[in-house]
């Protein structure tokens, strides 16, 4: 079983930073989104077993239920002693992100999860949609301004109720953050975006680390052979694919490792065991100085698909944010 390194982010405990490992499991896919059971518990069980102990969903993910049922199996099957051995994060989705509904959002969570906590508790994106039911892309008309402040406000309140240890952000842009913080009496903990090595994100990762908040980074391998948001860039990146025969290496490994470097946590995603294992074979070497410089001078472009497949002309709301994340 692989021992999986682990970084430290501000949370309840006060001036006591909690661990986190830097390798997460990642349980967001098109059909389980669609409603379409994918992530069993027995796929994450599997995980547990590999050495992962940091899962990540959320609710509009639809595999809270799954992680929550895996948690429980590996503690009856002894593979984890206590439920403190695992990190779990999941999200508040665009039509809680209103200050009454933030609470009652979580606790549906945790229902969902069957936890008493969560570790770790993130705005999914900065704005609120105005739709019952999930449809991917967002239309333009269901998507309004977001109230910050009060629902920062409500986000404070779960970790004060303990319900959550840390809280923090998903794709929000360094300007957006600088608000959060001019208010905030709990500051972000960490806040969650897409990043690899062809959207590298060095300013927001930079100001991040400048006021104590760690990166997660989504999308690691550009969600190859994802349909509906993802790309094959990265995997067919020639820089890439270089450094990995010189190395031995898989072209994810050297995306994985590079991503390692950078000192953000990394969400992986994949339910085959052969790749599972390959994704924590990253510790136990590092890459060059003439490797890091090659990657550093790849073409960069980032793949939102939520925002960027959309059409933001008309939408005030989304060109904003579209614009900060260029």
């Amino acid at each position: 079983m692989a021992t999986i390194p682990e970084t430290k982010i501000s949370s309840s405990e006060g001036a006591r930073p909690v661990p986190v490992p830097v390798i997460a499991m990642g349980t967001a896919t098109e059909s389980s989104i669609a409603g379409i059971e994918v992530v069993k518990p027995s796929i994450l069980i599997e995980a547990v077993k590999l050495g992962y102990r940091h899962f990540d969903t959320a609710a509009v993910y639809q595999t809270e239920k799954p992680v929550g049922e895996a948690v429980a199996e590996a503690l009856r099957l002894g593979l984890i002693k206590s439920r403190s051995e695992v990190f779990i994060t999941t999200k508040l989705w665009c039509n809680s992100a209103d200050r009454h509904l933030v609470l009652p959002a979580l606790k549906q969570s945790l229902k969902n999860l069957g936890l008493e906590y969560v570790d770790l508790y993130l705005i999914h994106w900065p704005f609120k949609a105005n739709q019952e039911k999930f449809e991917l892309p967002i239309p333009n008309e269901c998507i309004a301004a977001i109230d910050i402040k009060a629902v920062w406000e409500g986000m404070e309140e779960c970790q004060n109720l303990g319900l959550t240890k840390s809280i923090g952000v998903s794709n929000f842009s360094a300007k957006r953050i600088e608000q959060i913080l001019s208010f905030a009496k709990i500051p972000p903990a960490v806040n969650q975006v897409e990043m690899n090595p062809l959207w590298q994100q060095k300013k927001l990762n930079r100001f991040c680390k400048e006021n104590g908040i760690v990166v997660t980074a989504y999308s690691p391998l550009g969600a190859t052979g994802n349909s509906a948001w993802g790309h094959n860039r990265v995997m067919e990146c020639d820089i890439l694919q270089g450094i990995a025969k010189s190395k031995g290496k898989t072209v994810a490994q050297i995306s994985l490792r590079w991503l390692y470097e950078q000192g953000v946590i990394i969400a992986v995603k994949s339910f085959n065991t052969e790749r599972m294992k390959q994704n924590l074979d990253i510790f136990d070497w590092s890459l060059t100085e003439e490797e890091l410089n090659k990657i550093d001078q790849i073409p960069q472009r980032r793949h939102v698909y939520l925002i960027g497949s959309m059409n933001t002309e008309h939408n005030d709301v989304l060109t904003e944010i579209d614009a900060e994340l260029d």
